[in-house]
């Protein structure tokens, strides 16, 4: 499935803030729901995410692939 760019740039900000902050993490999220509209997210510690109307689900995978 093609995402944004932007929602992709988006998610990695909020994985990314995530690992500065538990640079010790304990538990590795599954991915970052985030809103098509305002780019707001959430990290998603579940593996099979709930998402709300207007949601989005980027992958973990995705994002650290893409981590640059």
């Amino acid at each position: 499935m093609f995402l944004d760019p932007t929602l992709v740039q988006a998610a990695k900000r909020i994985y990314r803030t995530y690992c500065n902050l538990h640079s010790q993490m304990k538990k590795r999220p599954f991915g970052v729901a985030i809103d098509k509209e305002t780019y707001r997210g959430q990290l998603v510690f579940r593996e099979k995410p709930i998402l709300l109307p207007g949601e989005c689900f980027v992958n973990i995978n995705q994002l650290e692939a893409e981590a640059s």
